[in-house]
């Protein structure tokens, strides 16, 4: 079987909108699709098999004022269908690729270690797990009730 990987671009909405399923989290939404291909700083690369989708890694690039761009990797799905057969491997070297071309000075992905697929991915592809534990804080900020107030709009 034949699978293309490539950078997703604007005009593959309706090819995003019918990835396999067990490819995304949850179906994905048009507003959203176009919101994120139209951006320059998010990267989606794709594995495309019969005309759908079977897999992504997606990237954010950024840039801040004391330090080069870096490319963090978002996250990285295979449909069932097609795990155990390279395209993970396949689609994270491609992202890593346009990494070097945006000239970005690392590339870096959050996993945890019980999440034993990931964790052969990053490492066959060159990727360094850090010694210890990785802890990572989210935060609400749809939460009512903030009391700090943004004034630098006004």
């Amino acid at each position: 079987m034949t699978v293309e990987i490539r950078l997703a671009r604007p005009g593959d909405e309706r090819l995003i909108e019918t990835a396999a399923a067990g490819v995304f989290d949850h179906v994905p939404r048009a507003d959203l699709t176009a919101e994120f291909l139209g951006d320059p700083r998010h990267h989606l690369v794709v594995a495309i098999a019969d005309g759908r989708i079977v897999g992504f890694v997606s990237g954010v690039h950024y840039v801040h004022p004391d330090k080069s761009a870096e490319l963090w990797i978002n996250e990285v799905a295979v449909a069932p269908t097609h795990q155990n057969q390279r395209v993970g491997r396949s689609m994270l070297d491609r992202m890593l690729a346009h990494g070097r071309r945006l000239r970005c000075r690392c590339a870096w992905v959050l996993t945890d270690r019980a999440n034993p697929a990931a964790m052969r991915l990053y490492a066959a592809a060159g990727g360094e797990p850090e010694p210890a534990p990785s802890v990572l804080f989210e935060f609400d900020l749809d939460a009512a009730g903030s009391s700090v107030v943004d004034r630098s709009s006004t």
